[in-house]
């Protein structure tokens, strides 16, 4: 599962968040689970920023959330995110030069389909 977290931050806060971040990534990264993550900048507005986290699956992600290193150094920064939606499930993938693999979703409104 995919946990994207999109923020604006004013070029003159770009330091102090980039050292909140790199906590944050740290904080994720030691959680059982946790597969990858990267801190990125959009390259046509600096201001844009978003914290790219990968899981095993979405209860990894949800027990990650409740770990007190993570509620110190992850949680307050999420927080300052924008109000959109976060997490997402796989629900297909293709290595490079490879076949598209579907998998089923997670969600108990999808099963079945």
């Amino acid at each position: 599962m995919l946990v994207t977290n999109r923020f604006v931050v004013a070029e003159e806060t770009a330091g102090t968040f980039t050292e909140r971040a790199h906590a944050a990534l740290a904080a994720l990264a030691a959680r059982p689970g946790y597969r990858r993550g990267e801190l990125l900048r959009a390259l046509d507005d600096p201001r844009h920023w978003c914290l790219v986290t990968e899981w095993e699956s979405v209860g990894t992600y949800r027990r990650a959330l409740g770990a007190f290193d993570v509620k110190v150094n992850a949680t307050p920064l999420l927080a300052e995110s924008l109000d959109e939606p976060s997490a997402y499930e796989t629900l297909a993938s293709a290595e490079p030069d490879g076949q598209v693999e579907v998998t089923p979703s997670d969600r108990a409104a999808d099963s079945g389909r």
